[in-house]
């Protein structure tokens, strides 16, 4: 038996062969892929880094380059694997966590069974048509009560409404004639109204401010008389 058989086959205590929760398995597989992803961009460098000394050597020597190369694709080999390893890592972490959210679906729909299995273990049929019988009996009497007392009950209702139209039309025309008498007219004033102050026919504001105008220019003229007649002298 090789090393690597025993080591899967006998290598854990009963303890590490106990079944593992779906949490702590999905935590594992996140760890695995974590470290993958960091050995990924590991290769990925060294990918870059030997195809970089394969182009620096070129034909100056060819060994160191051919070396470079076949590193290169050692390194190219286990970026594939790696990246097949991850697929199988997340399509086998989806699918457990498609069963455990299955199983916790599962786990609340029986809850839910029981409690209405319980609930109903204390309902009787019968019991609930006789009921729905009593309600529906109750209602309709309580519906016929309702109905009678919203019916129209008529005491002494015995009267003629054309005579109480008239009777009401001759109220009205007295209130009337109540407001009609109490209302009190203004008083004529006994005084008469002031006389207008005569005035001077033909005579307007107009005829008297051209009148002052004529006798100003009238004794503007006798003064430039004079002032000639005196330096004539």
């Amino acid at each position: 038996m090789s090393k690597l058989g025993k080591f899967f086959k006998g290598g854990g205590s009963s303890k590490s062969r106990a079944t593992a929760s779906p949490q702590e398995a999905l935590a594992r597989l996140r760890e695995t892929e974590e470290m993958l992803g960091k050995k990924q961009e590991y290769l990925e460098n060294r990918i870059q880094r030997e195809l970089t000394l394969a182009k620096r050597h070129g034909t100056q020597n060819k060994r160191a380059a051919l070396q470079a190369l076949k590193r290169k694709k050692r390194f190219e080999k286990q970026l594939t694997q790696i990246d097949g390893t991850l697929s199988t890592i997340e399509f086998q972490r989806e699918a457990l966590e498609n069963s455990h959210t299955n199983t916790e679906v599962l786990r609340n729909m029986g809850f839910a069974a029981k409690a209405m299995k319980a609930v109903h273990e204390n309902m009787d049929l019968n019991k609930i048509d006789d009921l729905m019988q009593d309600i529906t009996e109750q209602q309709d009497i309580a519906q016929e009560i309702s109905e009678a007392f919203s019916q129209r009950v008529g005491f002494g209702d015995g009267f003629d409404e054309d005579e109480l139209l008239a009777e009401l039309e001759e109220l009205e025309q007295e209130e009337l004639n109540k407001k009609m008498t109490n209302i009190q007219l203004p008083n004529v004033p006994s005084t008469s109204l002031p006389a207008q102050p005569p005035r001077l026919p033909g005579l307007s504001s107009t005829a008297h401010r051209s009148r002052a105008a004529s006798s100003r220019r009238t004794e503007e003229d006798d003064d430039d008389i004079k002032h000639l007649a005196a330096w004539a002298t």
